[in-house]
């Protein structure tokens, strides 16, 4: 960070679009900006880099007229400095002139401000355009490329898009020595030049719809794109169930099946065909036929299969979704239609995990150049699990690349074992959920009778990981019981068992398919004993949120008093608030965020449209700012309000300063609307409608005020893909866990089996890794009284709110600007 104010950074996008590329540029502008760094854009990818700027039309960069006071033009290095130059509006509406004569004919390495990217994050594609450039790939157009970065003074390149592009910057930073040599020696930059541009800094961050990067589980816009193949999916499953009909759809993904896989567990479809793990070239058609007639055979009335473009067989022949068709019409005589999503799923808006990560991954990539040196590899920034991640990035390439050979060697279990676990685990997951099994796998004696409950409020993603419970019970030769309505639903006998059919539509539906509550088991703990052992449960799944917790910590606790609790018994977190201790992530909080996302995207065009109006939004969480504050780093507000700080005086009066000069700096007549997202609960003096009092009182002329709450709008809807998929993940992990304890309870020999505590746990998702812990353990993390954990990972994410919004500079500006005024003035 020390040659922060020395670095100039440019930030490209190259090859493919993908939604969250905007998010990553913004993120990188701001970053760097924060740290003293010049930011430049590089338009249409590394063409732009080897077109540069025409003489006629290089820009003279100044602040932007009416930005600030003379006082402030004063210091070049100032925040305020970098506020904008003007050209955020020519790159954004794609006009390229502006009726006051700026332009950018002629211009393709183009320094920015802060402002010149807001409101970026929200749009799909990439603004600053994209290209793949042949000349770029000779070694004379790199040369060029250097020549122009050079001129301007540019250091330091971030990139981001796919293998191919990743591999040309890395080329591009091997070369840099030389190439400042050549250059030097032809005379087209100073001995001054050619020192201070000795060393190329370069890190990389994968954009690709297709998520074909290793050593990354996801890549910038795959969610998204997953997003659009799912709405399209949603919406065919009604008219497919309707006339009875197939469905074959073909989604992108050449050298990468991450798409129609995901698509494939999540809508819940019947086959899927991938490149990593193609079906046998002499029996596939009879497979699928085999499969689907079954499916049909029990009532089935849609049929939905999925192709992804790269499709083959194992002898390597492409499998067309036409010929699917063909053989699903002719063999089984279905009503079958092919739908080609094509280009549809690269666009829209970007889903909320498309606009956090990229922003999070943007910031670690400013990281990465400030920490860089000429012995340090170029690194690509990734995620695992939960944890963005810095990895050499032609480590990654490489594997990425043998993951198209060994499949053209047709070496299909390496190039299985080459994608992230979570693919193949996705992939067996599919199978186990979409195969309808003639005889059970399990013998008789180690089947179960599993009971299946859900507890708390609703959450996208309950009736999903129920219907991959049910599934996997079927095909292991358990019998799932539904018990509806929570703790008082059993009490009641409210219970019935699960069908292989009858939760085939769940994996779109919201909310709870078999009814929930808050009751707690403590309502009547021994009665709820003698229901366990009347339905002779051998197992216990619990889908909610902290209720479910509590509700897993009383019945392990009872078993020392009742003997029908010694079974597994697990929790599988489901809750929107994310409040379930240790875990980072809850079913359906991503559905809500997404819900939120969706909701602020059209407030903001309000509060835009106005100019000078700020929203103050409320949102659910109950005593977690979870929701509050991801929706605001998504949405990109300006304040955020969460149980966990609460809410002072003071903190209102800097609020309302930093809303007044932010209003103050912004262009005349061009002000932004603007959020601020408060948690319900964040104080019970402090409400919604008097913070949005206060505001529109103090804002006076400079900007008005107005109020929003969302409700229960955050609990409903279609859930989103990545909860889906994770549900089914997590499920059947579930599954797994108490198979494996209820055959070790087996092993007792004594007449009343004792389960060890190990044995009432919860799934949770740690880090890189998804980890059980037991339900004793979970207590010490526990904030039992305000039902939170007591250290939530997304803490710090309220500061990076507040940094991306230039709350501490403009504070900050404004102290020292009164300091001075009060000086001058004695």
């Amino acid at each position: 960070m020390t040659d922060g104010k020395k670095m100039k950074l440019a930030v490209l996008t190259s090859g493919g679009d993908s939604a969250g590329m905007n998010a990553v540029v913004r993120a990188v502008v701001k970053t760097a900006i924060i740290k003293g760094c010049e930011t430049w854009i590089v338009r249409e990818g590394y063409e732009g880099l080897v077109r540069g700027n025409s003489e006629g039309n290089r820009h003279t960069y100044s602040l932007e007229k009416g930005t600030s006071s003379p006082r402030l033009k004063e210091h070049p290095d100032d925040f305020v400095h970098n506020l904008r130059y003007g050209d955020g509006e020519l790159l954004k509406d794609g006009t390229g002139d502006h009726p006051g004569g700026r332009t950018l004919r002629g211009r393709y390495i183009v320094r920015v401000g802060w402002d010149d990217v807001r409101g970026w994050f929200a749009e799909g594609g990439t603004l600053i355009g994209t290209a793949r450039s042949t000349t770029f790939r000779t070694r004379d157009g790199r040369l060029t490329a250097a020549h122009n970065m050079i001129k301007e003074g540019i250091d330091a390149l971030v990139v981001c898009g796919g293998d191919g592009s990743l591999t040309g910057a890395d080329v591009f930073r091997a070369e840099w020595p030389g190439l400042v040599t050549e250059l030097r020696q032809q005379g087209k930059i100073t001995e001054d030049q050619a020192s201070k541009h000795a060393h190329l800094k370069i890190v990389g961050l994968v954009g690709s719809i297709d998520n074909d990067m290793s050593m990354t589980d996801l890549t910038i816009g795959a969610p998204t794109a997953l997003h659009r193949i799912c709405e399209a999916i949603d919406n065919i499953n009604s008219t497919a169930f309707s006339h009875s009909r197939a469905f074959v759809l073909e989604v992108m993904g050449r050298h990468c099946g991450w798409l129609a896989l995901m698509a494939g567990v999540s809508c819940g479809a019947d086959f899927i065909f991938i490149p990593e793990s193609p079906p046998d070239a002499d029996r596939w058609e009879d497979e699928m036929c085999q499969m689907i007639q079954k499916h049909r055979d029990v009532g089935k009335r849609k049929t939905i299969v999925i192709v992804a473009e790269g499709a083959i067989d194992s002898k390597l022949q492409p499998i067309h979704a036409e010929f699917v068709k063909n053989v699903l019409s002719e063999r089984l005589g279905l009503d079958t239609r092919v739908t080609t999503l094509g280009h549809t799923q690269r666009g829209g808006k970007p889903c909320a995990m498309d606009r956090i990560l990229p922003t999070l991954q943007g910031v670690e990539a400013v990281e990465a150049l400030l920490e860089s040196t000429p012995d340090t590899p170029s690194y690509m920034i990734g995620v695992r699990e939960n944890k963005i991640t810095r990895v050499p990035l032609m480590e990654a390439v490489k594997m990425t690349r043998e993951v198209a050979q060994a499949i053209a060697e047709k070496d299909f279990p390496k190039a299985m074992s080459l994608r992230d676990p979570e693919f193949c685990e996705s992939l067996e997951g599919f199978y186990a959920t979409a195969v309808l099994e003639t005889e059970p796998k399990l013998p008789h004696h180690l089947r179960m009778r599993v009971a299946i409950m859900h507890v708390g409020a609703p959450a996208g993603g309950m009736n999903a990981a129920t219907r991959a419970a049910v599934r996997y019970c079927i095909r292991q030769g358990h019998k799932p019981f539904a018990i509806h309505n929570g703790f008082v639903g059993l009490l009641d006998d409210n219970v019935h068992q699960l069908s292989w059919l009858g939760v085939d539509n769940w994996m779109t539906r919201g909310g709870s398919e078999l009814g929930t509550n808050r009751k707690l088991p403590d309502i009547d703990l021994g009665a709820v004993a003698a229901k366990f052992q009347q339905y002779n449960f051998h197992a216990f799944i619990m889908i909610g949120g902290f209720e479910a917790f509590t509700s897993l910590l009383l019945l392990e606790q009872g078993r020392k008093h009742y003997p029908a609790f010694n079974i597994p018994m697990v929790h599988l977190p489901a809750t929107i608030s994310n409040n379930v201790p240790l875990t980072e992530f809850s079913l359906g909080s991503d559905t809500s965020l997404n819900a939120l996302v969706d909701a602020c995207d059209a407030i903001k065009q309000s509060a835009s449209a106005s100019r000078n109006r700020v929203f103050v939004v409320e949102t659910q969480g109950g005593k977690c700012g979870y929701i509050a504050t991801m929706g605001a780093l998504a949405t990109g507000a300006c304040i955020v309000y969460t149980p966990e700080r609460g809410i002072d005086l003071d903190m209102l009066r800097n609020d309302v300063k930093y809303l007044k000069r932010r209003y103050a700096l912004d262009a005349k007549g061009k002000s932004e609307g603007r959020l601020v997202l408060r948690n319900e609960v964040s104080s019970d003096v402090y409400t919604t409608d008097v913070i949005t009092k206060m505001f529109k009182e103090e804002g006076g002329k400079l900007f008005d005020s107005r109020s929003a709450s969302l409700g229960h709008t955050l609990q409903g809807g279609i859930p989103s893909p990545m909860d889906r998929a994770r549900a089914v993940r997590l499920s059947l992990k579930c599954m797994a866990f108490i198979e494996h304890h209820h055959q070790e309870l087996l092993k007792q020999q004594a007449r009343s089996k004792q389960a060890p505590p190990e044995s009432a746990a919860v799934i949770t998702i740690q880090g890189t890794a998804v980890q059980w812990v037991s339900v004793q353990d979970m207590v010490e993390h526990a904030d039992m009284k305000n039902r939170r954990g007591k250290h939530a990972w997304w803490d710090g994410m309220r500061d990076l709110v507040e940094a991306l919004v230039a709350r501490p500079q403009i504070l900050a500006k404004g102290n020292k600007n009164r300091e001075e005024t009060e000086v001058e003035a004695h």
